[in-house]
C-alpha cells in the first residue's frame, strides 16, 4: 500500500472508533439530564438552556416541582419544570409547577423555585430585582380560600429560627378575569417557640391584596381595573441595606410602585397591633401570634425566585387560607398541565448581589431536602405514645406505637401551620370484641380506679364524619373523640366525648355521655348525654333524611376545640374551651350513683332508650374501685346495621361492603386530628 492510503485508511479507522466511543459514553444517564436524548442538540437545534438567557444560576440551587433538589442549574433544564422559551421576540427562561406533587420541606404547596446557596444578615446589603410575566395561575379551586389561584414569583426566606417569610411576591388572578393583582405579603417572625400562630400582612401593587376572596367556592369579587394581564411583562426591585427593606415595582402603563419595611424592629410585637385585615383573615383559623420584638435582626435571610404554587388540593376545612380544594388529578403531572392547573412564570431577566459577608445556606437544604417524603411518627407529635397501645380500623393491634404509622388510619400531617396526628376509620371494617364500631383509638396502658385518678387532654379537630346514616338513630353521623373506659365488671363507659354533625350542617355538636355501670344485667345500660356546645345525643330527625335544626353555637369540621378530663379522689372535671365559644366545665360523681332507683332515670333516657329496653338502674356506688383507663383516637359511632335492631346505636349507614377505600372515597368513614395530648395523673381541681 501507498503511504497515503495507510494515512487515509488510519483516519478513517480513528473516526470510526471516536464515533463509538460517543455513543457509549453519550448515554443520557448524567443527573443533569431529562431525557435520554443528547443534550446538546434538540430537533437539529443547539438546546438554549436557561443559564444562556441568564446567567446567575451559579448563585441559586433550583428546586424542582418534584420536589427534588437539583442543584445549580447551569447548562440544565428539565423538560416538566425548567426550561426556555421564545415569544416570537426573544428567550425566556420558564419555572413551571403543577398544583400537586412532591413539596420541599414542610411545605403544602409544589415549586419550581431557585434558592440562594448563600445566607445574609439584614444589617448587610444584599440586592435582588427581576422581568417577568406570569403565563398561568390555577383555575381551580375555593375562591373564599386567600391563596387560590395566585403563585409567588419572589421572596426573601429565613435559614433560621421559624424559617419565616418576611417577604413574599405574588401574582393572583381569579377564573374568568382578564387582570389578575400583584401584592406582597410580610410574614411575622413569631415570638416564642410556637409557630403556630403566625401571619402575613398583605400590601397591594396592583389591584387587590391577598385578603380580598370570593363570598362562595366560585363567587369572586370584581376584576381589579389597575390590574395584570397574564402575559404582560412587570419587574420588581428588592434592596435590603442596614435592616431596611425597599421595594419598587414597574410596569408599563402601570403607575411605579415604592414601599418600605424595617426588618430587625417589629410593629407587632404587642397583640394591639396586629392590623385589622390580620384580624379577618387569620384570627378565625388561629394564626395570632405576635412577633418577637427584633423582627428577623437575628437570623440569615437569603432570596428565592421562580414559580411557587399557592394552589394546592387540600381541603378548605383544613386551612381557610392557605388549602385550595383544587383539582389535582391524584398528583398527575401532565392531567394538569392539559387542563390548567398549574402555576408558570416566564423570566427574561435577573440579577442579585450580595455582601461579601454572606455565608454558606448549607444547612437550611440539608434540614428541608427530601423532607416532605421522610416519615414522621405521630410519636414524634405527641410523644406520649409509649403511654398506649392501639386498635386501628381494619382491626390490627399496635402494643407500641413509638415509632409507628399506618397511611391508612394513623399518620402525620402538616395543615399549613403545623403538623397533626391523623385518626381515621371507616364505617365498616374490624372492631373489637364487644362493639358494633371501628376505631383507630389508642388505649390507655395503665389502669387506675376511680379513687387513684387520672388525667387526659387533647386538642383537636375533626375532619371527617361519616355523610350516611339514619337520621333517626342517635350515633349516626358521630364519632368519640375520648373515654374513660372501665376493664371490669360489665367494661361499661363511665365518659364518651362526642362531636356528632348531621349532611347538610355547617355546624356540628360537641356532647359527652355517661354510661351507667348497670345493677345487674348489662343489656339494660343507658347513657346520659350533656351537650358542651350545640346539641346532645338525643336531638335526632324524625324520619331517615330529615334532620334537625343546626346548632347555632355548634363547631364546625376544622374547627378546633380542647378538652381536658381530670379524675380527682373519685370526682371527674370536665373542661371544654374553643376560640369563640364559650368555656365549659362539668363534675361527676364516679363512687356514688344517681340513678340508683327507677324514678332517678332521667327524661332523655326515657325518650331514646326506654324504647329499646335499655331502662336499667345503676350499682350504687358506681365504678368505685373498678380499674379503668383512658382512650383517645377516632372511633367512629357511625355503622351499617339495621336500624330496626337498635334505633340508638344502628346507623343503617353505607359501608360498600366493608370496602375501606371506597368509603373512603365516599365520605364514609371518620376522621379526627391531634396536634397536642397529654396524660397522667389527677391533679386537684383550680
Amino acid at each position: 500500500m501507498n503511504k497515503q492510503f495507510i494515512t487515509l485508511l488510519t483516519a478513517l479507522l480513528i473516526l470510526a472508533s471516536c464515533l463509538v466511543l460517543n455513543s457509549c459514553f453519550n448515554t443520557g444517564n448524567d443527573p443533569n439530564t431529562s431525557t435520554s436524548l443528547d443534550r446538546s442538540k434538540k430537533g437539529g437545534q443547539k438546546t438554549i438552556y436557561p443559564s444562556d438567557v441568564i446567567s446567575f444560576f451559579d448563585h441559586w440551587n433550583l428546586i424542582l416541582g418534584d420536589g427534588s433538589n437539583a442543584g445549580q442549574a447551569t447548562n440544565f433544564e428539565q423538560e416538566d419544570f425548567f426550561y426556555t422559551a421564545n415569544d416570537g421576540h426573544q428567550d425566556w427562561v420558564v419555572f413551571k409547577t403543577p398544583n400537586a406533587g412532591n413539596t420541599h420541606g414542610t411545605s403544602n404547596n409544589t415549586r419550581t423555585e431557585l434558592a440562594q446557596l448563600k445566607k445574609w444578615s439584614a444589617m448587610t446589603d444584599a440586592k435582588l430585582n427581576a422581568t417577568l410575566k406570569v403565563m398561568n395561575v390555577a383555575t381551580t379551586g375555593d375562591a373564599r380560600v386567600a391563596a387560590t389561584f395566585s403563585v409567588v414569583i419572589g421572596q426573601i426566606h429565613s435559614a433560621d429560627g421559624h424559617e419565616n417569610e418576611p417577604l413574599k411576591i405574588f401574582y393572583k388572578k381569579f377564573p374568568g378575569h382578564t387582570k389578575g393583582s400583584v401584592f406582597w405579603n410580610y410574614e411575622i417572625n413569631t415570638a416564642g417557640d410556637d409557630n403556630s400562630g403566625r401571619w402575613d400582612y398583605s400590601y397591594p401593587v396592583w389591584g387587590y391584596d391577598f385578603s380580598d376572596v370570593g363570598t362562595a367556592e366560585n363567587t369572586y369579587p370584581p376584576e381589579p381595573k389597575d390590574g395584570i394581564a397574564l402575559g404582560e411583562e412587570l419587574s420588581y426591585e428588592v434592596e435590603i441595606k442596614e435592616g431596611m427593606m425597599q421595594l419598587k415595582f414597574t410596569s408599563e402603563g402601570h403607575e411605579t410602585k415604592t414601599f418600605t419595611k424595617n426588618l430587625i424592629s417589629s410593629e407587632y410585637a404587642k397583640r394591639s397591633d396586629m392590623p385589622e385585615q390580620v384580624k379577618n383573615l387569620f384570627v378565625p383559623i388561629g394564626q395570632d401570634g405576635v412577633e418577637r420584638e427584633n423582627a428577623y435582626a437575628e437570623e440569615g435571610l437569603f432570596f428565592k425566585l421562580g414559580s411557587y404554587n399557592q394552589t394546592n388540593g387540600k381541603d378548605p376545612a383544613v386551612n381557610k387560607v392557605w388549602c385550595s380544594g383544587a383539582e389535582t388529578h391524584g398528583g398527575d403531572i401532565q392531567k394538569q398541565y392539559a387542563d390548567g392547573n398549574y402555576a408558570e412564570v416566564w423570566f427574561k431577566s435577573a440579577n442579585i448581589y450580595i455582601s461579601d459577608d454572606a455565608i454558606s445556606n448549607a444547612g437550611y437544604f440539608q434540614a428541608n431536602d427530601g423532607l416532605s417524603k421522610k416519615t414522621v411518627y405521630p410519636g414524634e407529635v405527641i410523644p406520649f405514645m409509649d403511654k398506649f397501645k392501639m386498635l386501628m380500623g381494619d382491626g390490627t393491634n399496635v402494643e407500641d406505637i413509638t415509632k409507628f404509622e399506618h397511611k391508612d388510619f394513623f399518620y402525620t400531617v402538616i395543615d399549613g401551620t403545623r403538623r397533626w396526628v391523623v385518626y381515621k376509620t371507616p364505617n365498616s371494617g374490624v372492631t373489637s370484641k364487644n362493639s358494633s364500631n371501628t376505631r383507630t383509638e389508642l388505649h390507655e396502658k395503665r389502669e387506675w380506679t376511680p379513687e387513684q385518678g387520672g388525667k387526659l387532654t387533647g386538642i383537636c379537630k375533626v375532619m371527617e364524619v361519616s355523610t350516611s346514616g339514619d337520621a333517626r338513630v342517635a350515633a349516626s353521623y358521630s364519632t368519640v373523640v375520648g373515654q374513660i373506659h372501665s376493664g371490669e365488671g360489665h367494661e361499661n363507659e363511665p365518659l364518651k366525648i362526642f362531636y356528632k354533625k348531621f349532611p347538610g350542617h355547617s355546624k356540628g355538636s360537641v356532647f359527652w355521655n355517661y354510661e351507667i355501670n348497670t345493677e345487674g344485667s348489662n343489656s339494660k345500660r343507658w347513657d346520659y348525654s350533656s351537650a358542651v356546645w350545640g346539641h346532645d345525643m338525643s336531638v335526632i330527625g324524625t324520619s331517615k333524611n330529615d334532620y334537625p335544626a343546626e346548632p347555632a353555637d355548634g363547631i364546625e369540621l376544622g374547627e378546633e376545640f380542647s378538652y381536658e378530663v381530670n379524675v380527682y379522689k373519685g370526682i371527674m372535671y370536665l373542661t371544654f374551651q374553643s376560640d369563640g365559644h364559650e368555656t365549659k366545665t362539668f363534675t361527676k360523681n364516679l363512687l356514688s350513683s344517681d340513678y340508683v332507683k327507677r324514678s332517678d332515670i332521667p327524661a332523655q333516657v326515657m325518650k331514646i332508650f326506654a324504647p329499646i329496653g335499655q331502662d336499667g338502674t345503676e350499682q350504687a356506688t358506681a365504678y368505685k374501685g373498678e380499674l379503668v383507663y383512658f382512650k383517645q383516637g377516632a372511633y367512629n359511632q357511625t355503622n351499617g346495621k339495621d336500624p330496626e335492631k337498635n334505633m340508638v346505636w344502628c346507623a343503617g349507614a353505607e359501608t360498600y361492603g366493608g370496602d375501606i377505600a371506597k368509603q373512603y372515597e365516599n365520605g364514609c368513614y371518620t376522621e379526627v386530628w391531634f396536634r397536642e395530648a397529654t396524660v397522667g395523673p389527677g391533679t386537684p381541681p383550680k
